[in-house]
């Protein structure tokens, strides 16, 4: 199982896959899951970590580290921690600066990610989706050019298109390995234009993923993202995805049917936010396969239900093991 993306929603979905990687648990032979990572965040304690040390940012390879290991209390509550005070510690995380740290020791940021990786005994591997120090841009609707992924995600303006500077980005050998072995190949939960698509701008990923003989599929968004995906229906996400990968590539579409309350409803709607709409018919015009289930979990937000997703993602990956066998 590949999984492409960033942020939250990709940290939960491998939260969900973990307890399927140990073999015989839950009647699944023991899944081998990898993340493909985007490296493209410049907010935060990451992107003063890029620019105070030139290192790729940390925040969302560590989160995926923290959500497939295997120790989930003091280890990864100490990768968790955050600064709170300390002239310039405050709003790091002890994480991200592990693993720069480690990136100066070892002169490589993917040779940090593995020695992490086996301090926190991860079940599976995390690449990042390229290994260049990218710098994500947009072009919006007006015309206007933006840079830094957290400009762009502040935009109130439709986004045209994104690339990456430089665009000779590439991605690391090992990540299109498990592109093409792999059973089942996911695309998000997770901001559309700053967490999934950034990875479909590295050169050689959208090719490795159509060439892979494995289900790929999108895990719909459950909300907008204001500013990002305002209005945006499923297939407009979808759209927006093979635009940026110069084609179609996705078989399958996943989406939420439980119902989102309206008291969370009315709360999201204060922030210019709503539910989005799955429009099946249009998904269906496009050539894609539905796969629907209970996925959203309510709390102070809405989100994918770790253990629902990535139950789906095992169907899915089940299905893509047969197809093999064909």
């Amino acid at each position: 199982m590949v999984s492409i993306g960033g942020g939250n929603g990709l940290s939960a979905l491998l939260q969900g896959l973990k307890q399927y990687a140990r073999a015989g648990d839950s009647g699944f032979p023991g899944a081998d899951i990898t993340a493909i990572v985007t490296v493209t965040d410049d907010g935060g304690s990451s992107g003063r970590l890029r620019r105070e040390f030139d290192v790729l940012p940390p925040g969302d390879i560590r989160n995926c580290m923290v959500a497939l290991s295997e120790d989930s209390a003091l280890l990864s509550r100490l990768f968790q921690h955050r600064f709170e005070h300390g002239r310039g510690l405050k709003g790091h995380s002890f994480g991200n600066l592990f693993l720069m740290a480690l990136t100066q020791i070892m002169g490589d940021f993917p040779d940090a990610i593995r020695v992490s990786s086996e301090v926190l005994k991860i079940a599976g591997r995390i690449y990042p989706s390229t290994t260049t120090n990218v710098t994500l841009a947009a072009t919006l609707e007006s015309g206007t050019k933006v840079a830094g992924e957290t400009r762009i995600s502040r935009s109130t303006e439709p986004i045209l298109r994104l690339h990456l500077v430089p665009a000779t980005a590439k991605p690391l050998p090992a990540a299109l390995s498990a592109l093409a072995e792999a059973d089942v190949i996911t695309l998000g939960p997770g901001s559309l234009f700053t967490s999934v698509i950034p990875n479909l701008l590295v050169q050689g990923i959208p090719a490795a993923i159509r060439k892979s003989p494995a289900v790929k599929a999108y895990i719909v968004n459950l909300m907008w993202q204001p500013g990002e995906t305002s209005r945006f229906s499923a297939s407009d996400h979808i759209r927006a995805m093979h635009r940026h990968a110069g084609g179609a590539f996705l078989d399958y579409a996943v989406v939420n049917i439980r119902a989102i309350t309206s008291a969370v409803k009315k709360r999201y709607a204060r922030e210019d936010a709503m539910p989005v709409e799955n429009d099946i018919d249009a998904i269906f015009k496009m050539g894609l396969k539905v796969m629907a289930g209970n996925l959203a979990q309510h709390g102070k937000k809405v989100r994918h239900d770790p253990e629902a997703t990535a139950a789906v993602v095992i169907k899915l990956a089940q299905e893509g093991r047969r197809r093999k066998g064909q």
